[in-house]
């Protein structure tokens, strides 16, 4: 078991290495190495995708056959996907039918879970705010309804150039946008810091522990 994972440590390291040196060095050895390595982890991703599906599968038709509460939404589930799936499979996902599918239902349905989302969150805020008053919370509540308000134009505040013109892309492309990339930066960072601690071997993901 040790030699097992030295070798493969030695393996992660090697091929994170080659495929680092690959985006650095004009070297046409390590460029063709780091795309065929990269097409490989996409192959590998996607058969992944494949595998929690056909787990997911299974499980609901568990739940179906044992008569679980809330079977008739796996039933439901189960045979979207299946048959998503073989019409993907059948006509390619740039058929008009595909297109058709994905504006028809798949956006509608994304749209109204957005929707909901914010309308939970909202409400959650309020609920915060009731619970725990201080001033982050009162700006989180008043960010969301300035934007909310402003992305709906309602007529109370549609018509307020004020609300309308300054107020809502203030807060939604200055203020988010730079907390948005803060978030991104720091994620990028932690990512770095997880991709070298994997090449020198400190940290072994690949070890199922």
């Amino acid at each position: 078991m040790k030699l097992r994972g030295l070798l493969s440590t030695a393996f992660a390291i090697a091929f994170g290495v080659i495929v680092l040196l690959g985006y650095f060095l004009e070297f046409q050895p390590f460029y063709g190495l780091r795309v065929v390595f990269v097409e490989w982890a996409v192959i590998l991703a996607g058969f992944a995708v494949l595998v929690g599906l056909g787990n997911l599968v299974a499980v609901h038709i568990k739940k179906i056959r044992a008569r679980e509460k809330g079977s008739a939404y796996g039933l439901l589930l189960v045979f979207s996907l299946l048959m998503t799936f073989l019409a993907g499979l059948a006509w390619g996902p740039d058929h008009p039918n595909m297109v058709l599918l994905f504006r028809t239902v798949q956006f509608p349905v994304e749209a109204s879970l957005m929707a909901l989302l914010t309308v939970s969150l909202a409400y959650a805020s309020v609920r915060m705010l009731r619970r725990r008053l201080n001033l982050f919370s009162i700006v989180f509540l008043g960010t969301v309804l300035i934007i909310l308000l402003g992305t709906a134009s309602l007529p109370l505040l549609g018509d307020v150039p004020f609300v309308g013109d300054w107020v809502r892309p203030f807060v939604s492309q200055v203020i988010a946008g730079a907390g948005a990339r803060g978030i991104l930066i720091g994620v990028a960072l932690g990512t770095l810091t997880t991709g070298l601690r994997v090449l020198i071997g400190a940290d072994r993901p690949y070890g199922g522990k």
